[in-house]
């Protein structure tokens, strides 16, 4: 497993609720979010952006379903996606690059 790896997961799962969103809410913001956010990721994976750009989005992503969560919302999808940033900055940032 590499940073690429977990990198591209988190794109995969970040899309796919985004794409849940828009299937049970009619979320259009909800999809065009998840597809903003993914763009700079999926750069990233492929190289063409600086790792340090998807730790920041990542970080970033934290920090706004943190805030959503901790406002009272469900936990989904805000907790889950608290869950998943930290376990990807964690894979990322500590075990993965030793």
């Amino acid at each position: 497993m590499t940073p690429t790896v977990v990198l591209w997961i988190y794109i995969v799962l970040l899309e796919l609720g985004g794409l849940i969103g828009f299937l049970k809410a009619k979320s259009k913001a909800s999809l065009i979010a998840s597809s903003i956010f993914a763009l700079p990721l999926i750069l990233t994976a492929l190289g063409i952006l600086p790792p340090m750009v998807a730790d920041i989005v990542i970080g970033v992503l934290l920090v706004y379903f943190g805030m959503k969560l901790a406002k009272g919302a469900k936990f989904m999808p805000a907790g889950m996606m608290v869950i998943l940033s930290i376990a990807a900055l964690v894979l990322r940032l500590v075990v993965l690059k030793g």
